[in-house]
């Protein structure tokens, strides 16, 4: 049986022991997938600080377009410096958090291995402002540089990260080899023909083809940006090398004992599916997988009764007649008198008490048809992967908003199982 996990019986998956995985001092990177708005930003946040508690030295790198971790934190902003975030730690924990910015990381890969006016060059280029703003897969790409860079520095014995809201969890893997093909591509390798070849015969002949496609080009993406394009690509000659390397070596990295996928997702249908997939692959590109984190799973602390009892017997109670109210006291708000305390409950009073007593039991039936979706949903997917560990986490009434929320969470994911279950 791997760490991190306890069994419990035939019947249920394995609850993932979340305290365990966090004290192990084997466990290095812990990596929050999933597809977006399944609440993989809380979950890490909720993961650095629950381990801080438990003396761990550990930095959360998030990719959060909203920017809440920062407000739960405390912080007043995350940038692409790790800043402590203070009374967390116990003993000699320490937690620090920061957000990724990809722009600033492409930058300073560039800084760092080209020299000075080559580097000036390629951060005044165009086409290279747009790629690293905004091309396909840059910010995943970045996620991971960073993630090395992290590990690299070995000031934390825990790294956890929230991975890129994407519209597919799988971009997290994906997009890193497609801009790295990109960068080391035929296309790259074209436009980057002119510059190695010596001789005038070879680059008669090879100015005769290229002025042919350079003309199809132009014409295609205009005469400025393959200029941009051209431009940009003779500055990067000597990195694009370095790109595929970093990217392989991260995604070892990846491979490596000391690192845990933790799969996020709702207990919803599409989430589920898309955790699955996820839950797939890693298993194919033989990544370590600890668990999957169901968050907002609903309960209840009166599951015996059932939503067709409660249906029941909320249609016993309206169908018992509900007097009305109006003959007995509009007369008294009309001619002005004074209202008199009732000895006991009239009529009217238990009509309303039965009225509120149904909705009562109308909200219970919704919630526990809800509760049963959500279980059906769920054993989906753990009757196709028994084997995944699963900590639920309650659904909360409102959004977390500061280090006590965190806490919260972080004491409902090792709990593993959600409120009234």
């Amino acid at each position: 049986m791997s760490e991190g996990v306890d069994t419990v019986g035939m019947d249920t998956p394995p609850r993932l022991a979340v305290d365990r995985l966090l004290d192990d001092r084997e466990t290095r990177i812990i990596v929050c997938c999933g597809a977006g708005g399944v609440g993989k930003t809380t979950t890490a946040a909720a993961l650095g600080v629950r381990a801080a508690g438990r003396g761990r030295k550990a930095v959360v790198l998030t990719i959060d377009p909203a920017r809440r971790l920062a407000q739960s934190m405390g912080i007043d902003s995350l940038d692409n410096t790790p800043r402590k975030v203070e009374t967390v730690g116990a003993g000699d924990g320490e937690l620090h958090a920061m957000m990724l910015d990809m722009k600033r990381t492409f930058d300073e890969i560039v800084e760092a291995h080209a020299d000075g006016e080559r580097a000036r060059a390629i951060l005044a280029n165009p086409f290279y402002q747009s790629l690293s703003a905004g091309f396909a897969g840059t910010q995943e790409y970045m996620a991971m540089e960073k993630l090395g860079q992290l590990r690299a520095r070995d000031d934390w014995d825990l790294i956890i990260v929230d991975t890129p809201p994407s519209r597919s969890a799988l971009d997290f893997l994906d997009a890193p080899k497609r801009l790295g093909s990109f960068l080391d591509g035929k296309f790259i390798r074209v436009l980057m023909a002119p510059a190695k070849v010596g001789g005038r015969a070879g680059m008669k002949f090879l100015n005769v083809g290229m002025s042919m496609m350079t003309g199809t080009l132009s014409k295609l993406m205009g005469a400025s940006l393959l200029k941009d394009v051209q431009t940009f690509v003779a500055a990067m000659d000597t990195m694009f090398g370095g790109f595929r390397t970093r990217a392989d070596a991260t995604f070892r990295l990846l491979q490596a004992p000391g690192t845990a996928f933790l799969v996020v997702a709702a207990p919803e249908a599409d989430a589920l599916h898309e955790a699955a997939y996820f839950v797939e692959r890693l298993a194919a590109e033989r990544m370590p997988l600890a668990g999957l984190v169901l968050n907002r799973v609903h309960g209840s602390g009166a599951a015996q009764l059932s939503a067709e009892r409660a249906s029941a017997a909320a249609e016993n109670l309206e169908e018992g007649g509900i007097v009305d109210q109006e003959s007995g006291k509009a007369g008294l708000r009309d001619s002005g008198a004074e209202p008199t305390e009732p000895s006991e409950p009239t009529e009217g009073d238990t009509a309303v008490v039965d009225r509120i007593t149904a909705g009562l039991l109308r909200l219970h039936a919704e919630r526990m048809q809800v509760i049963a979706r959500e279980q059906r949903t769920r054993d989906r997917f753990t009757s196709l992967h028994p084997e995944v560990a699963v900590a639920e986490v309650a659904a909360l009434p409102g959004d977390v908003h500061d280090l006590a929320g965190l806490r919260a969470i972080g004491e409902r994911l090792a709990a593993g199982v959600p409120a009234g279950a």
